[in-house]
């Protein structure tokens, strides 16, 4: 009854801003803090460095794709006021992505183990799956479709990144390899957050 009764009386318009700006700016952020530590040993990793990176790793791509992804939920579901349905896999892929980095920011910031890591990657390498297919499926947004294949990249790094306490080798690699993704798909949020505003404020062509 009460949601029968909000409805009636809580009439949005359709809006076609969608914040995935915000999203995209989060994440990107964290990923190119993160990105060079990892791949290039800069700054050197100390109780200092890593509460800096834990903070950072909360906020930005924590908070920033919460909420990001709570919005676009609300949005789709409550209020009517975005309605392509392609924003469901973007709304849940925000949501997921911002409460996990609240994890990784806080183990960052405790210094927690990163072995227990290894069953994250996995679940974060399907839904990554999942958005490749949703996004590159029917021609929906390619651009956004070679995001999830840039965080596909991520989490299969950072399966053998958090080995690294057993196995040294294999888990440096990981890391490294890690740095690499999350630079190269840093740069690439930094493109579509540029190119997503620059779309809505100008009309320019650069989302393609």
């Amino acid at each position: 009854m009460s949601l029968t009764l909000l409805s009636a009386t809580v009439s949005l318009p359709t809006s076609p801003f969608p914040p995935l700006a915000v999203g995209f700016m989060g994440l990107g952020t964290g990923y190119l803090i993160y990105g060079p530590q990892e791949l290039f040993g800069y700054p050197k990793r100390d109780e200092r460095v890593d509460f800096a990176t834990g903070m950072w790793g909360i906020w930005m791509p924590g908070f920033m794709q919460f909420i990001t992804g709570v919005y676009l939920f609300l949005g789709l579901t409550l209020f009517g006021t975005f309605k392509a349905p392609i924003l469901y896999m973007a709304a849940l892929a925000f949501t997921a992505y911002g409460v996990h980095w609240f994890a990784i920011g806080w183990n960052r910031l405790r210094r927690a183990d990163a072995r227990v890591n290894v069953g994250m990657t996995v679940a974060f390498m399907v839904i990554s799956a999942l958005g490749i297919v949703v996004f590159f499926h029917s021609g929906g947004d390619p651009p956004v479709g070679g995001l999830f294949i840039g965080l596909f990249c991520v989490y299969f790094a950072d399966f053998f990144a958090s080995l690294q306490a057993d196995v040294p080798g294999l888990g440096k690699l990981g890391e490294r390899a890690l740095g690499f993704f999350h630079i190269g798909t840093g740069i690439w949020l930094m493109y579509l957050m540029f190119a997503l505003v620059l779309d809505f404020v100008w009309h320019y062509t650069l989302w393609v």
